[in-house]
């Protein structure tokens, strides 16, 4: 089979934060500005729609997603329309399905979108609700949300490799700062030096404020499209050169090593080999910091430094601008 090239020709973000739109309204707002952002792009053009979604049912109270965002951002799609879920990975993993679909010609023109709406129910419900994408049965009854996952995480990376609350602290105060730069950002006009970063609340130990990712409202989208296509709507095309994903657990007791993430370790081995690059090739990189000990082991897993290293990389600023890769630089989740 023959498998056709695919560019992203265009996207947008809308303003991430406590926001008083309703899922629908989100999904009218990042639409409106997917058109002005692409604008040979019409609504007739895209004949598929991917929505990434993680858990619209408990925040948002709203199930069946993906025509719902068709309508509110004017699609009908005439060939696929489908919702990823995939937790955090539920917007990467509607890009992924975009691609392969126009690699395989189910698709000439595919929207994909990601759209959160986080901050309606009560904090107590929100934390049942990302408790959710744990296993309930055998994880949640020993208290497992994502905050004491990665706060594990984070003590055994200290354990074995001698990681410290400074090195986590770096990683937070360089998000914080690439922000200031990002209007929409959720922390865009606050400043989080490391000092106080360190005065900061903890949530779940060693783990601060600071380095935990917030409820958030907003939505992000892309236009990709197959080759042939590619002209009508950009002279600057950004082509998918390489993908990867894999799944290791689910269930904590079967994750083996806390600090070797062996999915995203061979996810990533799958793209750089598709692409015919190595760790090295990449300037810069967005990688998933919804916590700052998730960058550091990310350091590790996609090979820009070696394991155990990860907060070192941090701390000296290899991540930084005039690094050898520059991470998050419009600011992550942080």
């Amino acid at each position: 089979m023959n498998v056709r090239r695919v560019a992203v020709v265009g996207g947008t973000t809308t303003k991430f934060g406590v926001r008083p739109l309703t899922w629908p309204e989100l999904a009218q707002e990042v639409g409106a500005a997917l058109f002005r952002a692409v604008p040979g792009l019409r609504t007739e053009d895209v004949d598929s729609l991917f929505v990434g979604a993680a858990e619209p049912e408990r925040f948002a109270f709203q199930s069946h997603v993906a025509p719902l965002a068709a309508e509110q951002m004017g699609l009908r799609p005439t060939r696929i329309l489908q919702r990823t879920e995939l937790a955090c990975a539920s917007g990467q993993s509607a890009i992924r399905s975009a691609y392969a679909a126009i690699a395989a010609g189910l698709s000439d023109v595919a929207v994909a979108v990601g759209i959160e709406k986080m901050n309606l129910p009560s904090m107590a419900e929100a934390n049942t609700s990302m408790s959710c994408v744990m296993d309930r049965p055998w994880d949640g009854p020993h208290g497992a949300t994502a905050p004491p996952f990665f706060a594990m995480v984070a003590q055994r990376h200290m354990l074995e490799y001698g990681t410290t609350e400074e090195q986590l602290a770096a990683v937070s105060e360089k998000n914080h700062r690439f922000a200031n730069t990002n209007p929409t950002a959720q922390f865009h006009e606050k400043t989080f030096p490391r000092e106080k970063l360190r005065r900061l609340p903890v949530v779940a130990p060693p783990l601060r404020l600071g380095d935990c990712s917030s409820m958030t409202d907003g939505a992000a989208a892309v236009v990709l499209v197959a080759e042939e296509r590619v002209r009508a709507y950009t002279d600057t095309p950004a082509w998918i050169r390489g993908t990867g994903q894999y799944s290791h657990f689910h269930n904590l007791a079967n994750a083996g090593s806390l600090t070797d993430w062996v999915g995203l370790r061979l996810a990533a081995r799958e793209a750089f080999g598709r692409a015919g690059i190595g760790p090295a090739d990449l300037d810069f990189a967005e990688v998933h910091d919804c916590f700052s000990i998730s960058e550091i082991v990310e350091y590790e897993m996609f090979g820009w430094c070696p394991v155990g290293q990860g907060g070192r990389f941090a701390a000296d600023g290899q991540g930084e601008i005039g690094g050898p890769v520059v991470v998050n630089p419009r600011g992550g989740l942080l």
